[in-house]
Parts: structure tokens; C-alpha cells; sequence
């Protein structure tokens, strides 16, 4: 089977539903926007398993995120289904609590600064938040935007925790 079909060349695209769009709609931005943070969890994972945080769990919460996001694609492609749930949203909320009760508590701003792992988490919650902010434009369903709101939670809880397990200092945001 060819990889490529000829027709999206001159800018439209499909969605599941067989309506034909521009590329450049607000529809195709939002679900781009969150196969682009699709991309960076891989690459994320991938730095994961190469540094000393190598935590089988996370990696295995990651992969379920990643699964998710292609859930929520295709949600935003308008294909009928029940892709995301509120059960989806608390499973995070489990891993976020699990990981808030290791580190230390937050007394300030953080900075979005540390190793090479903890960086790529900021990456990856900034890349969640424009998401969010997208999706928010097409008025998506309750639990697509709670869910990608729980993501961005989780990696910023991500990001503290493997400092934390690496013995990083956080850098406090200073008001200058």
C-alpha cells in the first residue's frame, strides 16, 4: 500500500466522518497540536529510558497518555465513539497524587529548567497546553479538555518528580 493518496495535495483533508476541510482549519490545528505532544511523550520516553530515571511505571503511563492522544484525535476527527472518559481523567489523577506524595511540597514558581528528562517534560506540558488552548476554540466535550488539562498537570508533576529522584535542585522563579 503507497503511504501517500494524492489528495490532500491541493490543502484539504478527511476527517472520520468523510467531511472534506482545509488543512489550515482550527480543527486540523488542534488534533496536529496534539499528535505534535504525541511525538514529544516518544521522544521523552525515549530519553527516559536511556537516562538513570528509567522507571518501568512511568514508561508504562506514558504509553497509556500516548494511546489516549490518538483517542482524542480521534474525538477532534469527529469520529463517532466514546473515545475519552472521566475514568481516563482519574486514572491520572492517581498517578499525579502517587508522585505528589514523593516530592517535596511546592513553596514557589519553578522554572522550567533542569536536566535533559525534566526539560522535556516542560516541553511536553507547554506542547499539552497549546492543545488545550486549541481544543478550547473548537468548544470540545467536557472530558477531551479535562483530560488534556490533566496531562499538562501530570507533567508538570513529572518534571518535579524525576528532579526529585535525580537529586536536582529546582530553580525558584525570582520576581527581578
Amino acid at each position: 500500500m503507497a503511504i501517500y493518496t494524492k489528495t490532500g495535495d491541493k490543502g484539504e483533508t478527511s476527517l472520520a466522518n468523510g467531511q472534506r476541510i482545509s488543512k489550515a482549519d482550527a480543527r486540523i490545528e488542534a488534533y496536529g497540536t496534539v499528535d505534535e505532544l504525541n511525538s514529544w511523550l516518544g521522544l521523552l520516553r525515549a530519553g527516559l529510558k536511556q537516562s538513570s530515571t528509567n522507571n518501568r511505571s512511568v514508561d508504562e503511563q506514558l504509553a497509556w497518555m500516548q494511546n489516549k492522544l490518538f483517542n482524542l484525535g480521534a474525538t477532534l476527527s469527529l469520529a463517532p465513539g466514546n473515545w475519552v472518559n472521566a475514568a481516563d481523567v482519574q486514572l491520572i489523577e492517581t498517578w499525579i497524587d502517587a508522585m505528589q506524595a514523593v516530592v517535596p511540597k511546592q513553596r514557589s514558581f519553578i522554572l522550567p529548567a533542569g536536566s535533559e528528562c525534566v526539560a522535556r517534560c516542560h516541553v511536553c506540558r507547554t506542547v499539552c497546553r497549546r492543545a488545550e488552548r486549541r481544543m478550547i476554540a473548537l468548544g470540545c466535550p467536557e472530558d477531551a479538555l479535562r483530560i488534556m488539562n490533566r496531562i499538562s498537570d501530570y507533567l508538570f508533576v513529572l518534571a518535579r518528580y524525576i528532579g526529585y529522584q535525580n537529586n536536582e535542585t529546582e530553580e525558584a522563579w525570582h520576581n527581578e
